[in-house]
Formats: structure tokens, sequence, C-alpha cells
């Protein structure tokens, strides 16, 4: 068994308040545990306007789909256009 971590450090320009940045939050982190069946939260930045950084986890057999799982959980990111995406990092443990 091998769980994967992505950190997501992401930038939301379009918010202007903590209501209008959670909303954005809520909506993306929503759409992901969905699509892709993962445990997913707001880890940090949660008092900030603009940023916000979400941790991601998920438990399969290989790296190898801990890695195409991740990579489209990025692809929805990068496709949303109301967040910008930073930095991102995975962890195997």
């Amino acid at each position: 068994m091998i769980v994967g971590l992505l950190t997501l450090d992401l930038h939301i320009p379009g918010a202007n308040s903590l209501k209008s940045k959670r909303l954005v939050i809520r909506s993306l982190i929503d759409r992901i545990k969905n699509k892709f069946n993962v445990s997913i939260a707001e880890v940090d930045a949660n008092d900030l306007w603009q940023r916000s950084v979400i941790g991601i986890a998920y438990v399969a057999n290989g790296t190898v789909i801990i890695n195409k799982v991740f990579e489209k959980i990025r692809s929805v990111v990068l496709n949303t256009h109301s967040v910008e995406l930073i930095d991102s990092t995975i962890e195997m443990l």
C-alpha cells in the first residue's frame, strides 16, 4: 500500500474577501472529491484572501496509479479559470 500526497499552492485573483475565496475553494474541492474519490482539504493560508494551500491524499497499490490521478487533478486545477496554480508537490509514503 502506497499513500500519495499532493499539495497545491493556489492563487485566487478574483477573491476580495474570505467569503468569496471560500466559495471558489469549496467548489474546486467538491469537484475534485466527487470526480477522483480522494481525501482533500484546505491545509494552509486559511486567513489569506487570495491564497490557498490544498492537500490531497490518495491510496493505491502503486506509484504509477497515484501519479496518473494526481496529473488528472492538476489538469482540472489548471483548467479552472478562477484559480491559478502557483506550485504543486507530490510525496509518496
